[in-house]
């Protein structure tokens, strides 16, 4: 593979295969090449150096093009201007897949790439700068060589930025720089907002990051953030959960579970302080601030919100030692409130795993913490885990004996398991008698099939036997 610095195989096939005919007509020096090229094609560079000549052999489909960060799959033919062979896709039997406009491949390919529409197949001729450079690649390709290649462009998609595939983006103006904004940044931005067709908001505005809501933005913009550069301008597709969630946007007029399309440019932005950018005591002033906030979110039923504040303090301390026994208490105070309440932030959400490894981190710090316990139980309880739920509930009561509400949660749990173990039971006494029946029957089939052949027997005797009766 020699087009990419990365790869992933990729599977699907939205269009139909086109033959791939770079060998005719290829000329048989670079002078000659881009003169055939620059007659029948289209310079695509930005400068207009000749650097990326495109022919298009097939038009494509009518509509979008890819934009910077797209996940794009190819199938492509490489060969050197004497027609010369080097690399095809389809050879291997797979399409190639990368992300376009982030350097993963040769320069040639990302300005290309950017010019198509699905399903077009094109050639390209590519000078060395833009391709293999003065160096090549041994035993491929020849120092300073331009090179041909055919692309035909599959498909594509936009960025997706979260594992759930909540949040997609598409950049249509690259940033400048290498820095990000990270949580607590001061961000300013020009946003557009759209739900269909119509347009809901459109403004200038400044926020912190890790609190949009504050100004009525939606987590998925908040989120999407700390991927951003300065200067950038993408469109954000959020699913309800990273928009304005089952609840809607009354002021908006946007209904329950839908999903809504933002389009952001970054202005600017100032960077919060990294943790390693601070000492002890700030950490400890901040993340007194951040809680707060924190508990505003999480009484005000925003989670995901809530989850952003605590994960920040566990991240600021969670390796901190403090000087003497009370800054260290102070430390681990903040630690364990934050762990139980990302543990209570994920029980609201569902996420009983995450709210499992959150009591697990204070119990490795306390092993009786009464709240760690008991809200372990509960998740534990969600999952169906009734028995490990019961041996937390008891521990609870072995903290704490007056916890009405854990004795509860153990009759629950009793409850259950009863239930399981009675569903258990009807399940393999129907097992058990559908074995007998099935054995009943194969005996029955059995003994059938001796009778029959005791039946064959019997009646042979009766052949040989009857003419000697007869005799007598």
């Amino acid at each position: 593979m020699l087009v990419c610095l990365y790869r992933w195989q990729c599977y699907t096939i939205g269009f139909p295969r086109a033959e791939m005919t770079t060998d005719q007509d290829l000329p048989m020096d670079h002078q000659s090449a881009t003169a055939l090229f620059a007659a029948k094609g289209i310079d695509v560079t930005t400068n207009k150096d000749q650097g990326v000549i495109k022919v298009i052999k097939r038009a494509g489909v009518d509509g979008d093009r890819p934009m910077i960060g797209d996940k794009v799959m190819v199938h492509y033919t490489g060969k050197l201007v004497t027609g010369k062979k080097f690399d095809c896709s389809r050879e291997r039997k797979e399409p190639f897949c990368f992300h376009v406009g982030k350097g993963q491949v040769l320069r040639a390919w990302d300005i290309a790439v950017l010019s198509m529409q699905r399903g077009e197949v094109c050639t390209l001729l590519c000078k060395p700068e833009y391709a293999y450079g003065a160096a090549g690649n041994p035993d491929k390709i020849p120092p300073s060589s331009s090179v041909v290649f055919e692309l035909e462009l599959i498909k594509f998609e936009g960025e997706v930025l979260t594992g759930d595939g909540g949040i997609v983006r598409r950049i249509k103006v690259k940033g400048e720089g290498y820095t990000n904004p990270n949580d607590g940044s001061i961000v300013n931005v020009h946003l557009e907002g759209r739900c269909g067709d119509r347009l809901f908001d459109c403004r200038d505005v400044s926020f912190i990051v890790g609190q949009a809501e504050d100004k009525s933005i939606p987590l998925g913009v908040d989120r999407a953030m700390d991927k951003m550069q300065k200067g950038e301008c993408c469109l954000l597709y959020l699913k309800p959960k990273y928009g304005f969630g089952s609840e809607g946007k009354p002021e908006y007029k946007i209904g329950p579970d839908k999903d809504i399309v933002y389009e952001i440019t970054l202005k600017d932005f100032q960077r919060a302080k990294d943790s390693w950018e601070m000492d002890l005591k700030e950490k400890l002033d901040l993340s007194a601030e951040v809680k707060s906030k924190g508990n505003q979110y999480f009484k005000a039923g925003r989670y995901y919100q809530a989850v952003i504040q605590y994960q920040r303090i566990i991240s600021w301390l969670e390796i901190e030692y403090g000087t003497g026994d009370m800054q260290q208490k102070k430390i681990q105070d903040y630690i364990l409130t934050s762990h139980l309440n990302l543990a209570l932030c994920f029980l609201r959400l569902k996420e009983f795993t995450q709210a499992v490894d959150n009591c697990n981190k204070v119990i490795e710090l306390d092993e009786n913490n009464e709240k760690a316990l008991y809200r372990r139980g509960e998740a534990r309880l969600r999952r169906n885990e009734f028995s490990l739920a019961l041996a937390d509930f008891q521990q609870v009561l072995q903290v704490n004996s007056a916890n009405r509400a854990a004795r509860a949660q153990i009759s629950i749990c009793q409850s259950k398991i009863k239930e399981h173990h009675e569903k258990d039971k009807k399940t393999y006494a129907n097992m058990f008698q559908k074995f007998a029946e099935r054995d009943a029957k194969v005996s029955r089939l059995h003994n059938n099939i001796n009778c029959m052949y005791l039946n064959d027997d019997v009646s042979l005797c009766h052949w040989t036997t009857r003419p000697n009766s007869l005799a007598v």
